[in-house]
């Protein structure tokens, strides 16, 4: 008998941050992820974007969080819980 109770999700609150890219010949410069920081709560996470978005080596930070069904292995597109600086488009994620 299995304990099915439907509610098996795991939700993940992430930081990411970002370093400006030097484009390759002739491509425009963009940003790349630098570190990503996995966190218990939205709030810590926001915290940590806010935080890292001061330093002067960070292009930018997002901070989001992402749903997992750990008995499909999916995980759902991200929800941006804060979004700073110079972030790159959704469609580039």
């Amino acid at each position: 008998m299995s304990d099915d109770n439907g509610d098996t999700s795991k939700t993940h609150y992430i930081c990411q941050t970002y370093v400006e890219a030097k484009g390759a010949k002739g491509a425009p410069a963009g940003v790349k992820i630098d570190k990503q920081f996995q966190y218990s709560t939205a709030e810590e996470a926001e915290n940590r974007a806010e935080r890292a978005s001061q330093s002067p080596d960070c292009a930018g930070a997002d901070a989001y969080m992402i749903i997992e069904d750990p008995s499909s292995g999916e995980i759902s597109a991200p929800t941006f819980l804060v979004r700073i600086g110079n972030v790159p488009e959704f469609d580039d994620f």
